[in-house]
């Protein structure tokens, strides 16, 4: 069961759904619209480790647009800070954004109860395309959860990316022990 646009307000009147900024327009019957920060970043190095921390290069989108390359990961960011306290928040692109070719995440889709940040974005395109820091990217969809939350992402002492910033995140993967 997907929460519809009534129950999305309502559940961000009781403060269980928080989103900053929020845009009473970019509610639709049941999700939400995010948007494109104004930060992109790029891995530094064209070979990826699993078990090393691979950095990333920030950089801002300018006002006439960025044109994003295929066979390029881009990591973006949602303009939007959004908190889930009592759902399970999926993040998926928009129908014109599949169209211009924009995948926005590779599969990251789904978040945490408890999550608590900006929502980093795996861009990737099928040709080039430019894109506009503000142009809508993503649609939040949330799903009510069945049982007790234990443990919410915000709490857990191993959640490597609760609180994340206004500005891609690269992967933590290496955090793991493999």
């Amino acid at each position: 069961m997907i929460l519809s646009d009534s129950r999305i307000l309502e559940e961000i009147d009781k403060g269980s759904i928080v989103i900053k900024p929020y845009d009473r327009n970019a509610l639709g019957s049941n999700s939400y619209d995010v948007h494109l920060g104004a930060h992109l970043a790029v891995y530094e190095s064209a070979e990826l480790d699993a078990k090393k921390h691979n950095t990333i290069r920030h950089f801002d989108i300018p006002d006439e647009g960025f044109v994003l390359q295929p066979d390029t990961l881009y990591l973006g960011v949602t303009e939007e800070y959004t908190e889930t306290h009592a759902h399970v928040p999926f993040l998926e692109g928009k129908s014109s954004t599949g169209r211009l070719g924009i995948d926005i995440h590779a599969t990251a889709g789904k978040g945490d109860v408890g999550f608590c940040g900006n929502w980093t974005l795996e861009i990737s395109v099928k040709m080039p395309v430019r894109v506009y820091t503000g142009m809508p990217i993503g649609q939040l969809i949330y799903f009510p959860v069945d049982g007790e939350i234990l443990v919410p992402y915000n709490t857990k002492k191993n959640a490597k990316y609760s609180g994340q910033p206004n500005r891609p995140v690269e992967s933590m993967m290496w955090k793991n022990s493999f």
